[in-house]
C-alpha cells in the first residue's frame, strides 16, 4: 500500500499481470490455445483510477475483455473491482496492447488461428 493506505500503482499493475497470465497462459492452454506461453509482450499499458483500492482482506476481481484483435497484436480491457461481484466498486480500468513474440528469433509474430479463436470468445460487445 502507498502512504495513503491504498494499493499502489505497481501492485495494481501486478494484479493486471496476474489476471492476464491466468487468462493467456492458463485458460488458453487448458482450451488448446497454448501458443502464447512461448512469448507475449506488453506494448502499451494505460491505467485509469476511479476509486481507492484498499488491501483489507476482501477479494479483488479483475474482469477482462478483448477490445481489438489484429494479425500480430490484440488489446485487453480490464476492470478492477474492489470485491468479488460485478456490483462491487470499480477501482480502476486499464488497457494493454499485447504482441505475440517469438522468443527464439527475437521478433514479434502473428497470432495463430487457435489463439485468434480463443481471444474471440472474450471479445467485448462493442468490438
Amino acid at each position: 500500500m502507498d502512504a495513503f493506505g491504498h494499493v499502489n500503482h505497481a501492485n495494481t499493475v501486478t494484479l493486471l499481470e496476474e489476471a492476464r497470465v491466468e487468462l493467456l497462459f492458463g485458460e488458453a492452454t487448458r482450451l488448446g490455445a497454448g501458443g502464447m506461453t512461448r512469448g507475449v509482450v506488453v506494448a502499451r499499458l494505460v491505467v485509469d483510477y476511479h476509486a481507492p483500492l484498499v488491501a483489507n482482506g476482501t477479494s479483488v476481481r479483475v474482469a477482462m475483455t478483448v477490445r481489438e484483435m489484429h494479425a500480430a497484436s490484440f488489446t485487453l480491457d480490464y476492470s478492477v473491482h474492489g470485491g468479488p461481484t460485478e456490483d462491487d466498486m470499480v477501482a480502476a480500468t486499464a488497457q494493454t496492447r499485447l504482441v505475440p513474440y517469438d522468443t527464439e528469433n527475437g521478433r514479434p509474430r502473428r497470432l495463430t488461428e487457435e489463439e485468434r479463436d480463443f481471444l474471440a470468445a472474450y471479445r467485448s460487445n462493442g468490438a
